[in-house]
Formats: C-alpha cells, structure tokens, sequence
C-alpha cells in the first residue's frame, strides 16, 4: 500500500439539518466518481466507483475528519458515530457532527468562506491509460479512506505516489517518471511493455531453458508452413 495522497473535490461543503440529538452538521461529498480531476501534472486523475468499497466493507475503520486535515483541528470520526459516511452514485459522502469546541469552523461553513472539501487515501490499485484526447490518465480502483476535510485553502497536491505507480508499471526510474511528468511527456510510458528477464545462463535443465524453447517453437511455425503448403 502507498504513501497516503490527497485529492479536492468541486462539490461543495455545506451546513447541513441535523436532528435534536446530534448538534449542528457539516457535511458534502468528498470525492466523486468518474470525474476527470484537474491537470495533477502531466496527468489526469478519476476515482472508479469501487475504489472505496474495502474501506466501506470493513466500517470505515479509523476515518477522520479533521478541518484542513489538520490533526489539532479535529471533528469527528468514525469509530465514535460522529462522522458518517457513505457512498452512492455519484461519489463519497460525510455529514460530520461539529464539536462546542470547532464552532470557528461551523462559522466559516455558514459564512462561505469554506467551501471545498477534500480526502486523504492509500491506493491498492490503480491503471494507467489515456484520454481521448491521448492525455494520461491515472484511473484509482481500490483503495483505503484516511480522512475527509472542509478545507478553505486547497494545498499542494503531491503526486510522487502516483508517478511512483506508473514507474513500476512501466519498469522505469522514478527520477525519469519526474522529468518526463515536469515536461509533459508521460505519454511515452503508457506504450511501454513490461520489462522482461530471460536468464541466459544454463538452466540446468535440458530442454527448458528459454533459448531451448525458443528454438522449438520456430521449428514447430516452420514445419506448420511446410504442411499448409
């Protein structure tokens, strides 16, 4: 599993009706699916509708939500029932129960001057491919939920993790990922197929070594043409 990445989503956090019980609300969709992302640099991202489904199987195990995923700006979690989560259509929802001691934050909520929300993963698995317009895609099929966020400052959105993925896709250095991310090139990565080890010392083994197969298979394609003529 993968260092954790944050993602912004455009919907929008909102005050939300809560009942007697539970205080005031905060809540909005933190991620939404097949949705392509802004430029994250030199690709694009989108978020299949599976990707939370192991996080959503096992409870929400140990989700946060935190103001700017701020850990002293805590708001409620998930294992205390005072986040919730849940996942339909058209993404990942939360509704949070705001604390006497965030009322700052509920205020800015109210007031629109936080209107993002965000969330803070680790990726299983992902795929590369290209959009129709040839550009690179990084498509997030599996993955864990660690927090969601109403942020009013979306901060730099580090993608090392996920250029890390295409360079072990791709059998290339990370460093030569970077470069060709920095000048618009991954492209170049996505045709490239799977690096391939043949050990060309003696096998041991007689008639099993590669170059033995090889050899074998040419002259099985050879005595096939014979016959078909």
């Amino acid at each position: 599993m993968g260092d954790a990445e944050r993602r912004f989503t455009r919907g929008l956090v909102q005050v939300r009706a809560a009942d007697g019980n539970t205080g005031r609300q905060i809540g909005g969709y933190a991620a939404k699916f097949n949705k392509l992302s802004q430029n994250l640099g030199g690709f694009v991202e989108r978020i299949d509708a599976g990707f939370f489904a192991k996080s959503e199987g096992d409870g929400w195990p140990d989700v946060l939500a935190r103001y700017n995923h701020d850990d002293n700006r805590l708001l409620g979690t998930s294992e205390a029932g005072t986040l919730r989560l849940a996942v339909d259509g058209t993404g990942l929802d939360y509704t949070v129960d705001v604390p006497a001691s965030r009322e700052d934050v509920m205020e800015l909520v109210q007031r629109g001057d936080v209107r993002r929300s965000s969330f803070a993963f680790r990726t299983f698995s992902d795929d590369w491919s290209q959009t129709e317009d040839g550009f690179p895609l990084r498509t997030l099929l599996s993955g864990a939920l660690v927090d969601v966020a109403p942020v009013n400052s979306p901060a730099y959105m580090d993608t090392s993790t996920g250029l890390r993925s295409l360079a072990d896709k791709a059998g290339a250095e990370l460093e030569e990922v970077r470069a060709a991310a920095d000048a618009g090139d991954l492209s170049r990565f996505l045709g490239r197929p799977p690096a391939v080890v043949i050990d060309m010392a003696p096998s041991g083994q007689g008639e099993t070594h590669p170059l033995t197969v090889l050899r074998q298979l040419r002259a099985e394609l050879n005595q096939r043409s014979e016959l078909t003529f």
